[in-house]
């Protein structure tokens, strides 16, 4: 008995440097700290899953990088494209890329003021633009639609 009490104490003595209420624990009879002793190993268990699931979060985060050098642009949106007659009146008679046209199109509302006042997201259409729209308001989304028609 001498030994299962020396037992009992070891695991006792290294749990009041955690809880001052150990202690209490460690003066009742050995069957109750002999049930407590399973309730622990768990707890010792619980580190070795946070590390484990740290693991991964850094793998993942090196691998992040690598992604990111990878991207290239899709070609058809390099592909020169003929404006048409009236589209060549905004952009200029060049063969250009659809990213290019959008930028000049951009270029010409923002250099004439013709992006609404109250709506960012509308634009509102002179002369020129008209004969490519066909309406006399549209907004930002729509362009790039409306402007795909007059490319070939």
């Amino acid at each position: 008995m001498a030994t299962a009490s020396k037992a009992a104490k070891k695991p006792a003595a290294k749990a009041p440097a955690k809880k001052p209420a150990a202690k209490a624990a460690a003066k009742a009879p050995a069957k109750k700290a002999a049930a407590k002793a399973p309730a622990k190993k768990p707890a010792a268990k619980a580190p070795a899953k946070k590390a484990a699931a740290k693991a991964p979060a850094k793998k993942a985060a090196a691998k992040a990088p690598a992604k990111k050098a990878a991207r290239k642009p899709n070609a058809a949106f390099m592909k020169a494209m003929t404006p048409s007659a009236d589209l060549a009146a905004i952009v200029g008679s060049k063969p250009l890329p659809r990213t290019e046209v959008v930028k000049k199109m951009w270029e010409y509302i923002k250099k004439n003021n013709l992006q609404d006042a109250k709506n960012k997201r509308a634009i509102n259409a002179d002369d020129k633009l008209k004969k490519v729209f066909g309406k006399p308001q549209v907004t930002m989304f729509e362009m790039t639609g409306l402007v795909g028609k007059h490319l070939s």
